[in-house]
């Protein structure tokens, strides 16, 4: 035991990092947070007038960033940063004409605070933080693992890492990771959103405690359980896999949502089911909206709510 006093660390300090890597690393010093940094869907640009072509500084604009970082390259920001960073990092985005699906990017590294909704959504990468500044919460679909650069932490996708990243990766405590079961055990009271985004694999998520907005966003396969109450849009663009919130979620579960099962153990909120093209929403309560519509539970119904635990009144909303 006494041993471990005289381990050498293997972290390497920053200075390190960035001479080892001096021809991937573009710099960014920021005089005021900037919103939408290293943002792949520009600030929601189907729903916006963002221009990616905006200068930051000099001759960066935020098309820059996302460039530099679908090659592989590392952007290194010197000072605070606003919402929305990272946002949907590493998807490849249909709008764009893209598949969907994850693409490997670089990484980002920040010396500032970090405003609310980093990483939403976000797919692949990894994110450097001075472990001397703040970050805000909601954070979005990321998970801290052990660092490998001295005085900062780092964050990677919840979903690349119960996807294949568990297997290098140190998960920090009061986290957990069953690598047999596939179990993710999330109990560090972080309120995210987007927990679960894009999930390819069938792998379970589990968070004890409250999330904010649009869990198990257009996931696919697997399964995401909230433990606790959650925010607006859960299950948005579902495409498969089963979100279960044993608490309440706020309005608009299941915008958008194509396959797959959400379950709410308590009210689902207004506007259930907007635009909904197929799946199925159990809940105790809820107010629909077409074109959903509500049913009593048949005989299936009832054996498969049983099969997750749930005894009392449910209703279909299909």
């Amino acid at each position: 035991m006494l041993f471990n006093i005289f381990k050498k660390s293997n972290k390497k300090k920053l200075d390190e990092f960035l001479d080892e890597n001096k021809d991937k690393i573009l710099t960014l010093e920021l005089n005021k947070p900037v919103d939408c940094l290293c943002d792949f869907t520009y600030n929601f640009i189907w729903q916006s007038n963002f221009n990616p072509e905006t200068k930051i500084k000099e001759n960066i604009s935020f098309k820059t960033l996302v460039e530099h970082l679908k090659n592989g390259g590392i952007v290194y920001i010197k000072g605070n940063v606003g919402k929305r960073f990272c946002s949907s990092m590493g998807v490849d985005l249909k709008y764009f004409g893209g598949s969907g699906g994850r693409i490997k990017v670089g990484t980002v590294i920040v010396d500032g605070d970090v405003d609310t909704r980093f990483g939403i959504s976000m797919l692949s990468g990894t994110v450097y933080i001075n472990e001397k500044n703040k970050i805000k919460e909601p954070m979005g679909n990321v998970i801290e693992v052990e660092s490998d650069i001295k005085g900062y932490r780092k964050f990677i996708s919840i979903t690349e890492f119960v996807e294949y990243r568990y297997r290098d990766e140190k998960l920090l405590k009061p986290n957990k990771f069953d690598k047999n079961k596939g179990v993710l055990e999330i109990n560090d009271k972080i309120k995210r959103d987007t927990i679960g985004a894009r999930l390819n694999e069938d792998k379970t998520i589990i968070v004890n405690g409250d999330v904010d907005l649009s869990t198990g966003i257009l996931m696919k396969k697997g399964k995401v359980i909230v433990n606790g109450n959650a925010g607006k849009n859960t299950g948005a663009v579902l495409n498969g896999g089963t979100v279960i919130i044993n608490g309440n979620t706020n309005d608009f579960t299941g915008f958008e949502m194509k396959k797959g099962i959400i379950v709410v153990d308590g009210n689902a909120g207004k506007y259930l089911g907007a635009k909904k093209k197929g799946g199925i929403i159990y809940a105790r309560d809820g107010k629909e909206i077409p074109p959903t519509k509500k049913y009593e539970l048949n005989k299936e119904d009832i054996e498969f709510l049983k099969s997750l635990g749930y005894t009392g009144k449910f209703y279909k909303f299909v």
